[in-house]
């Protein structure tokens, strides 16, 4: 079901079992296909796929010839670079190994979860089944094949992690006693034991997180 207040080019092919939120846009040549969940004010690019049955939350930018294979799951405010892919078979083949082309019954999808506000940079490929998470940033081009911690800068084949971010999505600068600085808000967090945390609470229009 989709909502009234929704753009959809006349290129794109949308399926009418896929619900689609207010206010999301749906380019050219872009595919949503059957089952999928989109949030509210999305904005779908040029060419790019949603698989059967994905779940998107609200305020998502998949850019232009993203692929975003089933069972995905995006949280809000995630961003899908362009041509980036999230995969879903661990051992794809096209045939049984006595030669027979695969069918849906041939083998078990497993997807990528984002977390919210997470970046996954152009050219990126998440590998099912990782899990990237919340406001996380992998770097373009980056093959992620392990679990990505909160606020994680990732960057390389295999993808590693080199620093960390914060919301804006600006590397943050260490300080004395494993404390890590945003420059851009001022927002600190603290590193223990290989994650981040936020030290405060961060207001944006009101709403605290």
């Amino acid at each position: 079901m989709t909502d009234v207040d929704v753009t959809v080019a006349a290129t794109a092919d949308v399926d009418g079992r896929a619900q689609i939120g207010a206010g999301t846009r749906i380019w050219h040549l872009a595919q949503i296909r059957e089952d999928a969940a989109l949030g509210r004010n999305c904005n779908i690019g040029r060419g790019a796929y949603v698989g059967p049955g994905v779940t998107i939350g609200d305020n998502v930018k998949l850019q232009n010839y993203s692929l975003v294979y089933e069972p995905a799951v995006l949280g809000d405010g995630v961003f899908i670079g362009p041509a980036a892919v999230l995969t879903n078979d661990e051992y794809p083949r096209a045939v049984t190994p006595s030669g027979r082309l695969k069918t849906d019954d041939d083998w078990t999808t497993v997807g990528v979860t984002i977390g919210e506000g997470a970046a996954i940079g152009a050219r990126a490929v998440c590998v099912a089944p990782v899990t990237v998470g919340r406001w996380a940033l992998v770097a373009a081009g980056a093959v992620v094949t392990k679990d990505v911690p909160d606020f994680a800068l990732v960057v390389g084949v295999p993808a590693r992690r080199v620093g960390w971010v914060g919301r804006s999505g600006r590397p943050l600068v260490a300080e004395d006693g494993g404390v890590w600085v945003c420059p851009e808000t001022g927002a600190e967090y603290t590193e223990k034991d290989g994650r981040l945390t936020e030290n405060i609470s961060v207001v944006d229009g009101g709403k605290s997180f």
